[in-house]
């Protein structure tokens, strides 16, 4: 479970998050559904990051040292590098949600290069390859796709009855453009990397 967190805005403390993640796993357990949750948020980036981890504000997925952080649309923060930077020399492996998306990365591709070779790892959205998030973001997915730099897929679902009852007609669109194993790998083999705290070796 990922919620956001963004500064003076939706500011969901990692403590309430832990919380609430154990009340919800109690009802799942109550209903005798085999599931289980984990922790975490998905990070907007900001010159305070540094500190709200140390504040136990933010937190990381499912207790690991993988952080989820997301990057504004449409312009391209000044202080990217030097906090991308900061989290790492912390012991956090930086996840970038949805590059795809961002409108600098699919006007200049080599962003996202960029972010991989300093040792980051980039989380497309399943939606991107049916053009959920518009045609640009559809082809971009498809050339980070190609360039193999993409680590891992996430739903980004924010309510009920969206992503999930197109599951199939996603599945079949992204076996075209890659292959099974690779499907398997970015949507099984490298998230439990993340649930068991594994280092994640990329290679392109």
């Amino acid at each position: 479970m990922t919620p956001h967190y963004i500064t003076g805005y939706y500011e969901n403390s990692g403590r309430d998050i832990c919380l609430l993640k154990e009340f919800l796993q109690k009802i799942v357990e109550e209903k005798q559904i085999s599931v289980n949750l984990h922790q975490g948020m998905e990070v907007y980036i900001s010159e305070e990051i540094g500190d709200l981890i140390k504040e136990g504000e933010i937190i990381s997925l499912a207790n690991s040292k993988y952080i989820l952080v997301e990057f504004p649309m449409n312009s391209v923060p000044r202080y990217i590098d030097e906090v991308l930077f900061l989290m790492q020399n912390m012991g956090y492996q930086v996840i970038i949600a949805h590059p795809e998306r961002y409108r600098f990365v699919q006007e200049d591709i080599e962003y996202a290069k960029q972010w991989v070779e300093k040792g980051c790892l980039l989380q497309s959205n399943f939606g991107s390859i049916v053009d959920i998030y518009g045609k640009e973001a559809k082809k971009t997915v498809k050339k980070l796709f190609k360039l193999n730099l993409i680590s891992f897929l996430g739903t980004d679902t924010h309510k009920q009855g969206t992503i999930y009852t197109i599951m199939p007609q996603i599945i079949k669109k992204l076996t075209k453009v890659i292959s099974e194993e690779k499907l398997y790998e970015i949507t099984e083999k490298n998230p439990r990397k993340i649930l068991c705290n594994e280092n994640l070796e990329f290679r392109r």
